[in-house]
């Protein structure tokens, strides 16, 4: 009541009604002929002296100020900014985004399911982290990211993938893009070779590719990449770095198997190059031990690990992690001053305290089960629905499923025939480095429970039909 008392003020002191100089009623008078109480109006005066409309003084009243606020709070003002650049640009025009029609179930991706969120408990981090000890919070300019999470960041490293973390070798981005991009910048000179998995993240070597450098293609088979393909790439080229995701392969899941662990960090210190550990589907392991990072055994410092926290709470938090030998995260540093100063402190801050209190952790444990249930629920329903037409290996872990497919099915355009039908996935193209059509396609589970995950393998498997 009393910002809308203090906004009708503003309003007549920006029309003119009331002038530089002008008395305002007083307080008693206001308040009676709007019939609210003497404090809301004192509240509003209030308001009005601290945004600099008005002066006051004991026994003197309310004075409109001689230089009064030049703009109006929450007054719109009509654009005329012209839609088209008077200026020629360079390179070809982005790709449209897909409109996402209303109602559409769309399973694309394993995200985390926002109805989990702990609400309260993010809450009250921020709130400490805003209110205990602002300086502490707003005061802490590091585009390393906040010391406080390096440290807790390097503690939880640790404690999950076995990784002897230090602050000084940990950078905290917005985000896995902005990690990649930055490792790619810091890394790679123009023409760099990059190695890269046949089947990946199209974002990912985009952005390898803005730093200039050419990603070339190893093949993916059942054991993660083909080490021995990628050690006679490294015998014909010279290889800055490989990009690769060891412990759930994206897209298709599979694991490196342990003999190629060893020889890819092997070849990796003979040739003089870096592993680029994609390690964003750590958070939930649902059977048997996750494999260890490659970082936690890594005498010859070769490895720079690329994790991910915006999975645990809401993709909304942006929060990634490069752990890396201190050298080259100091590159990583400086490359980010030129765009990008520092994150976010108050998220930063109490994203550390949710990792010091053991919140991180137990809100893991606590959608253990419930993401267990969806990724047996969905597997038995698509193959329900669909047959021996999919062959699924459910994985140990993360928040999606890799759905092998007969040879002779056209998975695009039953991917197609889906979407027509409100059911969104990713065929198998999407992922191929060189655009051909894949026999598989990713689907997550996290996001629904288990009643319209049934809905989800229900459209899919009725577009299968509708195409035979």
């Amino acid at each position: 009541m009393y910002l809308q008392i203090a906004t009708a003020l503003m309003g007549d002191i920006h029309s003119g009604r009331f002038r530089p100089g002008d008395r305002l009623p007083g307080y008693r008078t206001l308040a009676g002929s709007l019939g609210v109480s003497k404090n809301t109006v004192l509240s509003a005066y209030r308001e009005l002296q601290h945004e600099g409309w008005v002066t006051s003084t004991v026994g003197g009243g309310s004075v409109v100020a001689a230089f009064p606020p030049r703009d109006l709070p929450g007054a719109a003002v009509a654009a005329t900014a012209p839609g088209e650049p008077g200026f020629d640009l360079v390179g070809d025009d982005p790709r449209p985004g897909d409109p996402s029609p209303g109602g559409l179930l769309n399973v694309g991706s394993g995200l985390p399911d926002p109805r989990h969120l702990p609400s309260a408990v993010l809450a009250r981090a921020y709130r400490r982290a805003l209110l205990v000890n602002p300086r502490a919070s707003l005061g802490v300019e590091d585009p390393q990211g906040h010391p406080r999470l390096r440290e807790a960041l390097g503690r939880l490293l640790a404690a999950t993938r076995g990784i002897p973390a230090e602050a000084d070798r940990i950078l905290v981005t917005r985000g896995s893009q902005m990690a990649f991009f930055l490792a790619a910048q810091a890394l790679c000179a123009p023409g760099d070779a990059v190695a890269v998995e046949a089947l990946g993240d199209r974002a990912v070597w985009e952005a390898f590719a803005r730093a200039g450098a050419r990603c070339l293609p190893v093949p993916v088979d059942s054991d993660g990449i083909d080490v021995e393909a990628l050690e006679a790439l490294a015998s014909r080229t010279r290889l800055r770095a490989v990009l690769v995701s060891p412990q759930r392969q994206y897209p298709t899941l599979v694991q490196l198997s342990p003999e190629r662990r060893r020889r890819l960090l092997d070849l990796a210190a003979a040739r003089r190059f870096a592993v680029l550990d994609s390690d964003l589907h750590w958070e939930f392991q649902f059977d048997g031990q996750p494999a260890m990072a490659h970082a936690a055994a890594d005498p010859a410092g070769v490895v720079i690990h690329l994790g991910l926290l915006s999975r645990i709470f809401d993709p909304g938090q942006r929060l990634g992690l490069v752990h890396a030998p201190a050298a080259f995260v100091a590159r990583m540093r400086e490359q980010r001053l030129a765009f990008d100063r520092q994150g976010d402190p108050v998220l930063e801050r109490a994203m550390a305290e949710l990792i010091e209190d053991g919140e991180v952790q137990r809100h893991q444990n606590r959608l253990q089960q419930a993401y267990r249930h969806r990724r047996d629920a969905l597997t038995a329903a698509l193959r329900h629905e669909a047959g021996e037409v999919v062959s699924i290996e459910p994985p140990s872990g993360g928040l999606a499923l890799w759905v092998k497919v007969r040879e002779g099915v056209d998975v695009d355009a039953w991917a197609a025939r889906a979407l027509a039908r409100g059911v969104a996935f990713r065929p198998g193209r999407q992922f191929a480095f060189d655009g051909a059509a894949v026999q598989g396609f990713r689907i997550g589970y996290s996001s629904f429970a288990e009643p319209v995950l049934d809905e989800v393998a229900t459209r899919i498997g009725a577009a299968l039909r509708e195409m035979a």
